[in-house]
């Protein structure tokens, strides 16, 4: 004989855990999304500027001739 007295419609296992998850789990990423969205927003309205160029070093020397800085 089955036990039918813990079925519920609004019970947490099933399609509606599912559903939950699923919601959840894309409200996350959407506020993932659109916070980092927001950082690269603000670092790009923050350009930095190089003083002295030849300071700085080349990290592959290999190829160092195929690099060329447009001015």
């Amino acid at each position: 004989m089955e036990n039918t007295n813990k079925r519920s419609v609004f019970a947490l296992d099933g399609i509606t855990g599912m559903l939950i998850a699923t919601v959840l789990l894309l409200t996350i990423l959407a506020g993932l999304t659109v916070w980092g969205l927001g950082a690269q927003q603000a670092v790009a309205n923050k350009p930095y500027k190089i003083t002295d160029p030849q300071v700085l070093k080349m990290r592959d020397t290999a190829n160092a001739n195929q690099k060329v800085i447009a001015k």
